[in-house]
């Protein structure tokens, strides 16, 4: 779990807007949409992996995974999901 003084320190590397930790089913959501091969990364690559956790982008289309409790805060490594409705069941 990520330490919350880290957490109000991370920005999108991108655009520096916020990132919060991605609710339970949140991640539900970004992993169904993982598993029918509708996300891929900001470089363009198609994301096989599922998500443990997740920081979400305040605009809700960019997604910066969590592996091993460290957040990759890489801009090609973002994950794409702004077509993914994260409301639905949040």
């Amino acid at each position: 779990m990520l330490d919350a003084e880290l957490l109000a320190l991370l920005v999108c590397p991108a655009t520096h807007q916020d990132v919060a930790l991605a609710t339970p089913g949140e991640i539900a959501l970004l992993n169904e949409a993982i598993r029918e091969k509708r996300v891929r990364t900001a470089a363009g690559n198609p994301v096989d992996q599922p998500l443990e956790a997740a920081l979400i982008r305040a605009d809700q289309a960019i997604a910066y995974p969590i592996r091993d409790d460290i957040p990759v805060m890489l801009v090609a490594e973002g994950l794409v999901i702004s077509q993914v409705k994260l409301n639905a069941h949040a």
